[in-house]
């Protein structure tokens, strides 16, 4: 699996997923610290990953853009330590079909997991 890690998550994430047999970005890496929602997502479909977010707007913008990728796992509910991060997203990789995940949003919260196939 590809994934693209915005902003509200550190790098560290991007390199757990690399050592977890993963190819992982972050957007820092990249040149898109300070790209506007739209962009990452555009970079994110023609490269094919799947964007590691806590940022509410994506889900919107991808009905806007009424496309069935790229894939989001959205993180909700408040801050996530970095640890905790790790622990809910190792859960939603071994509950969701990874097939799914591109064409998918998955929501995580404290409590949950959840998944809505695109588009929206």
């Amino acid at each position: 699996m590809k994934f693209l890690v915005d902003m509200p998550f550190s790098p560290g994430l991007a390199e757990w997923l690399i050592h977890q047999g993963h190819e992982a970005v972050h957007a820092m890496h990249i040149n898109l610290e300070k790209a506007p929602d739209i962009e990452i997502l555009e970079y994110a479909r023609k490269e094919g990953h799947i964007v590691i977010t806590a940022d509410l707007d994506y889900p919107r913008l991808l009905a806007l853009m009424k496309t069935q990728n790229p894939g989001i796992i959205l993180f909700r509910g408040g801050n996530y330590s970095e640890q905790a991060a790790r622990d809910r997203l190792e859960q939603a990789l071994k509950m969701i079909p990874h097939d799914d995940l591109m064409y998918s949003i998955v929501v995580i919260d404290k409590s949950r997991i959840r998944r809505r196939q695109l588009p929206i």
